[in-house]
């Protein structure tokens, strides 16, 4: 009889012993040890496959977005040129202006069709539409984090007086109804620089949205900060760090800080798609952005009064807004999972 080979009997005696099985660490184990929990969490996050692709997504956009002027030049066409007035196209639109092919005009010279009326290019129209929502929409996240993430660690932190006083400011902000205050304000806003005899422009559409969005976008964040450092403020590395004479500036920023930076970093992730509706619910309605400004909003205003006659030239842009609003959120939440050492995924 044959001895077993070398492979076969340690395999053999690994799996007769039971004790020097339970005593061999997995290698993932192994890979793991030594490890910042940055890089576990980015460890756990590139295991997620609804993450990455999500991440993919949404890096692809902002690459889009960026790149707009490149796009248009390199297509050979832009958002503000009425084609279906230039000699190179003068079968355009048909005699009841609407696009003269199929799909909403779709062709080699136009790859998403024309739009109706005006024959504008809708391929630029989207992504340029693309960069204004997505620029908006991330300064608005910017102050609208900043500002909770502020108002909620003074508030939780100190609590008493300063906790009161600066929950009720915020439990005023958030009796306003967004939506109607928003059509309400907008003009309001606008009116303060400018005469309404004289056209906007376009730069203080773009503040007075901000102004308005931030002012009404930040107390979800900052309940939800206060909620972290109430938790946190009676530990003990916090009743250490006052023990040892720090300052409450150095407490908060040392201490409390790098332990709310996952909720801070998750609620952000769902703040911005809500910001990019929000934005397109303001031009859609007409206190947004106008023309000639390429926007999601006023595309989606545009087609809902043509849809029976050219149903194509809402496709595109609410294909691409549902298709970035549904990747931010999952992103959101594997960011959120990957953070969490208690999930399974």
């Amino acid at each position: 009889m044959t001895s077993p080979t070398k492979a076969e009997g340690s395999g053999s005696s690994a799996a007769l012993d039971p004790e020097l099985a339970s005593n061999s660490e997995p290698a993932e184990a192994k890979k793991l040890e030594g490890r910042s929990p940055g890089q576990l969490m980015w460890h756990r996050f590139k295991r997620d496959r609804t993450g990455v692709v999500s991440a993919l997504v949404v890096i692809f956009f902002f690459a889009v977005a960026a790149l707009a002027p490149v796009i248009s030049k390199l297509y050979g066409k832009d958002p503000y040129t009425l084609y279906a007035q230039e000699p190179d196209y003068p079968f355009l639109l048909d005699d009841f202006a609407m696009p003269s092919g199929s799909f909403g005009g779709m062709s080699g010279d136009f790859w998403f069709g024309v739009e109706p009326k005006l024959g504008r290019d809708v391929f630029t129209m989207l992504v340029y539409g693309m960069r204004t929502s997505l620029y908006m929409a991330v300064v608005v996240t910017l102050f609208s984090v900043l500002t909770g993430v502020i108002i909620g660690m003074v508030s939780g932190y100190f609590g008493g007086k300063v906790d009161y006083w600066l929950g009720r400011i915020t439990d005023f902000f958030l009796a306003f109804p967004q939506q109607l205050f928003f059509i309400a304000f907008m003009p309001v806003v606008t009116a303060l620089f400018v005469s309404p005899t004289d056209e906007t422009p376009t730069y203080l559409r773009a503040v007075a949205i901000i102004l308005v969005m931030w002012f009404l976008g930040w107390m979800g964040m900052a309940r939800l900060v206060r909620s972290s450092v109430l938790s946190l403020r009676e530990r003990e590395f916090v009743e250490a760090a006052k023990v040892s004479g720090a300052s409450p500036a150095r407490i908060v920023r040392k201490e409390i800080l790098p332990n709310i930076v996952t909720p801070i970093l998750v609620q952000g992730t769902y703040m911005l798609p809500s910001s990019i509706l929000s934005i397109a619910f303001l031009s859609y309605v007409g206190v947004g952005f106008t023309e000639p400004t390429p926007d999601w909003g006023r595309m989606f205003a545009i087609g809902s009064s043509i849809y029976e006659e050219d149903p194509m030239f809402m496709f595109f842009p609410g294909i691409a807004m549902v298709v970035f609003v549904l990747a931010f959120n999952l992103l959101g939440d594997s960011v959120r999972d990957a953070f969490d050492p208690k999930t399974g995924r």
